[in-house]
This record gives structure tokens, sequence and C-alpha cells, in this order.
């Protein structure tokens, strides 16, 4: 993987991880990423080594889909099977559908491809194989609408 891609995904890792301490805590977004600025991107935490995240894209991440939350939600919920809501999602993974919607909606210099395929290895660090494949069918569907 080229330091560019590496780069980039350092930063959709941290802003998933960003975006769920902000619902989980409700930091001030200023705030938050001072603090993934100053203690987080590209630090060693419990012997594991970081790579460098490029700084401006996770910001764009976290500024955009907390900025477009009502919009995104909104995609995302439109894509759930009848029955389901929001709330019955997991956290983590509401956190990684919405980074990968803002994405999709908001960075069409990123293709579609990469943008799915990056958010998958994201679910694979915290999900088994059925909410991953949840999460492809998820974010290919919202592509197809938001990609025309």
């Amino acid at each position: 993987m080229n330091p560019k891609s590496q780069s980039r995904s350092a930063a959709r890792l941290a802003a998933v991880q960003a975006l769920y301490q902000h619902t989980m805590e409700e930091i001030p977004i200023p705030q938050l990423l001072h603090e993934f600025h100053t203690h987080r991107l590209g630090e060693e935490i419990d012997d594991d080594q970081f790579a460098d995240a490029d700084v401006a894209f996770f910001d764009d991440i976290v500024e955009g889909a907390t900025a477009r939350l009502a919009e995104i939600d909104a995609l995302i919920e439109a894509k759930l099977a009848s029955g389901w809501s929001l709330a019955r999602l997991d956290r983590t993974l509401h956190q990684i559908l919405r980074a990968g919607t803002y994405e999709l909606l908001a960075r069409p210099d990123v293709p579609v491809g990469s943008v799915i395929n990056e958010y998958l290895d994201v679910a694979h660090a915290f999900f088994d194989a059925k909410d991953t494949r949840f999460a492809n069918g998820l974010l290919d569907a919202i592509a197809k609408d938001v990609r025309r």
C-alpha cells in the first residue's frame, strides 16, 4: 500500500473512532479534533504504532459527517430493512456507515470501490463476516443513489 493510501486508511479508522467518541461523550468537534491531533494520530498506544494519518482527510470526514448528520442518517435509514431503525444498529457499525456515507456524498475524488473497500476493512477490525456483508450491502446501495 502506498504511503498516501496508508495515511488515508489510518485517517478513516481514526475518524470512525472519533465519531464514536463524539456520539458517546458529546465532545465538541473542535475539542475532539484537537485531542486526536495531539494524542492519537500517528501515536503509539498499548505498544501498537498507529500509521500517520492524513490529518486534513481525517478532519474532513469528522467535520463533514457531523455537519451532515441528519442527511447521512436519513440515507442510511432509507436502506435499512423493514422493521429496522438506526437505534438497532451497533454504535460502532453506525459510525462506519456514517463515515462511509459522508465520503460517498462529499468526496467524488475518491472512487466508490475505494470508499466501500476501505470501510469494509474498518468493519473487519470490529465485526464478523455477517456484519461486514451488511455494511457492504448498505454502502453499495447508498452509493447507487448518491453517485449516479
